[in-house]
């Protein structure tokens, strides 16, 4: 007879210790997956004091962003140090051809005009017009007049007109210029491996130099008189003897202080000082006059004072004049008027000064 302990579909319980254990694995592993996720968790250090004052400016902030009641009526402006800044060059409206050009041009002389204002307007050495304008100007900036035409060459040197017979490396010699900047110049247009220029053509000797005459419309004449001084030949000279002598120091000679027109350079021996038709001029040292009148050359109406110490200065292009020939002026004594007579585009005083027959910088003077 079977016991009824063992009738079938029956099952057996676990032991109590194995469940009891089971339970105990569970709660362990619930305790340590617990810690893990705390550790990886982030949290804020800080008392509770602490989070309360922060969230307090965190507000303060907000409310500086939704109103602006505190901030002030103007702001200091932002100064970098020029050194650091950057400047923007203005825009200047200029007729002033782009010096990258490589083709002349011709430029009509107007009233006010002289070849050293032109060169620079031009971005070019008044030597330059000088020598590209021999046919115009012979070598004498007096020689301009308005309505006359001028060759703007398209760079510094001598634009030299191509003659019959002439060979590259004479005229380069000539000039103090090589070879291979006249080849090289882009206003040139040569082939550097067979040059061709014709008879006629113009070519640019890139900074190159000749020498310049000096003209004088003075010219000096000996009297036969016994003690009497070199004698200017024209209508305004005289027989004359030293009646005053000059301190060796030298006062500006016109009202304004200002240059119109040509400053002192090889062409241009002197000083074009800016004067209105009528302006008072100025001896600009004690001394003698020697000549005061009309002059040949383009100098007008011309006076000229000897200083008795080897200096003389000379004043042209007046309207009329104040002394006569042969006297004795003080410095600062009214000579003349200004004007625009001789080879003058507009009212001015030419002033000039020399020393021992020489030419002197009037800057070196003044």
């Amino acid at each position: 007879m079977r016991s009824l302990n063992n009738r079938p579909g029956r099952k057996e319980g676990l032991p109590r210790w194995v469940s009891v254990l089971l339970w105990g694995i569970a709660m362990i592993s619930v305790f340590f997956m617990g810690i893990v996720m705390v550790q990886r968790t982030p949290f804020i250090r800080g008392t509770a004091n602490q989070a309360e004052e922060s969230a307090k400016e965190g507000a303060n902030l907000v409310q500086s962003v939704e109103s602006n009641e505190a901030l002030p009526d103007s702001l200091a402006p932002i100064v970098v140090p020029t050194a650091q800044s950057l400047k923007r060059d203005e825009l200047i409206n200029t007729s002033k051809p782009d010096r990258g050009n490589t083709v002349s041009q011709t430029y009509t002389i107007e009233s006010g005009d002289s070849i050293y204002g032109i060169a620079k307007h031009f971005d070019l050495k008044p030597e330059t017009i000088l020598w590209s304008n021999y046919n115009v100007l012979h070598d004498d900036v007096h020689n301009i007049s308005v309505g006359d035409e001028l060759i703007i060459p398209p760079g510094n040197g001598i634009y030299y007109e191509w003659k019959e017979n002439d060979e590259l490396q004479k005229v380069a010699n000539k000039y103090h210029v090589t070879v291979k900047s006249i080849l090289a110049h882009p206003a040139n247009k040569l082939d550097i491996t067979n040059p061709v220029i014709k008879t006629g053509e113009f070519v640019l000797l890139p900074d190159a130099y000749r020498e310049t005459a000096i003209i004088s419309p003075v010219t000096f004449e000996y009297s036969k008189g016994s003690g009497v001084k070199k004698v200017i030949s024209g209508p305004g000279g005289c027989a004359w003897d030293y009646a005053v002598i000059g301190s060796g120091g030298f006062i500006w000679p016109a009202p304004g202080r200002s240059v119109s027109g040509n400053d002192f350079w090889s062409g241009h021996l002197g000083l074009d000082i800016g004067a209105v038709e009528g302006a008072p001029l100025y001896a600009s040292d004690s001394g003698t006059v020697i000549y005061s009148g009309p002059i040949g050359g383009g100098y007008g109406i011309m006076v000229m004072i000897d200083h008795g110490n080897g200096y003389q200065t000379l004043y042209a292009h007046l309207s009329s004049t104040a002394v006569g020939c042969g006297q004795g002026v003080s410095a600062g004594q009214t000579i003349g008027y200004a004007g625009s007579t001789g080879n003058s585009t507009g009212a001015h005083l030419h002033f000039e000064v020399r020393y021992g027959g020489g030419y002197v910088n009037p800057w070196n003077v003044l």
